[in-house]
């Protein structure tokens, strides 16, 4: 989703824009007024539907499944996505390439000089995990710990994930490396961004952990910028009145097939309180949900976040990096439970940073949520960072961010920009 975004803004302002994915999104694609190109089936994965692809990956936990996902979910389509990206590259004129950081196709193809290659720029769409002194291994969810004690763990750390979490998964990559471009990876595999011509970060520093060596390939741009939303409103919006606190609660458009994780939870532990509980289905039908719902909860597939936003008072979330961004730039506290995929990472930078609590689960009982929200509403001191951070993203327009470093890089003919890989 960030990066049909990017394509639209890159096509609005006169660019020429290719963007490989999978044909699952070929309809979305061209209504940016992007060219679709169609990765390759061997390196066509489902990454919102794992399990159908391999259903031996159901059931597995904790080193082992971050193991397996990685090798299977983008490790071993690096090669395919390899070459249909250099088969776009010799087919057209192209002065950068965009991609998200997973995209293995991507770290291959800037382990060629660079004069045999356009510009290769990560995009953050999601929390930065370069490797620093001053941070533990991104995947974690583990907040920085000053001075010599923090750096001694974060080595530590990053030994045994390097080595023994992901070291059979690094053979495996600089092995596909080594066949395809002739050398190894180059470093750490989930570090690769980093080596990459730029890295435009979608946040602000505040909101993100201070590295002391940062590379300085890297950026903060800001935050995507958020359209205005079409979506028509339920008919209870104007219970929305101010009259009574809200609390919204959402699991996202991905990660909703089971509301018992976040969803259910927040409905029961705040059933007998005064706010109101707005729920968004992310798409997800009425029927999801019990049919005898209590009297103060509000329900919507799909929900105006421009318009919702400004009148919600705790965002409870799962902790997708868009939709906690969106609410920090309206001044909302969160209370947020995701333990997969990047949202451990935003889990705990939202807790690190004091703009809500991580509840650092992901199925929390009703208590705790019930616990969470009330302390976010009575403490003011998360909404006051919150506040403090909207005021940092408010200063910061992360297209016009990303622009600037497209200008920079990008030869001095017209702008033709070759998106990697989005979903």
């Amino acid at each position: 989703m960030p990066l049909l975004q990017i394509a639209r803004h890159l096509v609005a302002r006169g660019g020429e824009v290719s963007f490989l994915t999978s044909p699952r999104w070929a309809d979305r694609v061209r209504e940016t007024g992007a060219r679709f190109v169609p990765l390759p089936a061997e390196a066509d994965v489902d990454l919102d539907e794992p399990d159908r692809a391999f259903p031996e990956r159901s059931g597995l936990t904790g080193p082992a499944a971050i193991r397996f996902d990685m090798t299977n979910l983008f490790v071993r389509p690096g090669a395919a996505q390899f070459a249909a990206l250099r088969a776009e590259l010799a087919a057209r004129h192209v002065d950068a390439v965009l991609t998200e950081p997973l995209f293995l196709g991507a770290a291959l193809l800037n382990r060629l000089p660079r004069s045999e290659r356009p510009p290769v720029i990560a995009l953050g769409i999601f929390p930065l995990g370069v490797k620093s002194r001053d941070t533990a291994p991104f995947g974690l969810g583990v907040p920085p710990k000053a001075g010599a004690v923090g750096r001694l763990r974060n080595r530590v750390l990053s030994l045994v994930a390097e080595r023994a979490i992901f070291g059979a998964v690094q053979r495996e990559a600089d092995e596909i490396s080594r066949r395809e471009v002739g050398v190894p990876l180059g470093g750490f595999l989930l570090d690769w961004p980093s080596r990459a011509d730029a890295v435009v970060q979608f946040t602000v520093p505040a909101f993100e952990y201070p590295r002391s060596d940062l590379p300085s390939t890297v950026h903060f741009a800001g935050p995507i910028p958020v359209p205005a939303s079409a979506v028509a409103l339920p008919e209870w919006w104007s219970d929305l009145d101010g009259r009574r606190p809200v609390v919204h609660v959402t699991q996202g458009t991905v990660a909703n097939a089971d509301f018992g994780q976040l969803v259910l939870p927040t409905i029961e532990g705040l059933a007998a309180s005064d706010p109101l509980v707005v729920v968004s289905t992310g798409g997800r039908p009425r029927s999801a949900l019990p049919a005898d719902l209590p009297a103060n909860v509000r329900v919507a597939e799909y929900l105006p976040y421009d318009r919702l936003l400004p009148l919600v008072d705790v965002l409870v979330t799962n902790g997708g990096y868009g939709g906690v961004q969106q609410a920090l730039a309206h001044g909302v506290p969160l209370v947020v439970a995701g333990q997969t995929e990047d949202k451990v990472e935003v889990s705990a930078r939202v807790g690190w940073s004091g703009a809500g609590i991580n509840l650092k689960s992901q199925r929390p009982s009703p208590a705790q949520v019930a616990a969470a929200v009330d302390r976010v509403m009575t403490d003011a001191s998360y909404r006051a960072r919150a506040e403090a951070l909207a005021t940092a993203f408010a200063a910061a327009d992360g297209l016009a961010g990303l622009d600037a470093v497209i200008s920079s890089l990008a030869a001095p003919a017209p702008v033709k920009t070759s998106g990697a890989h989005g979903e």
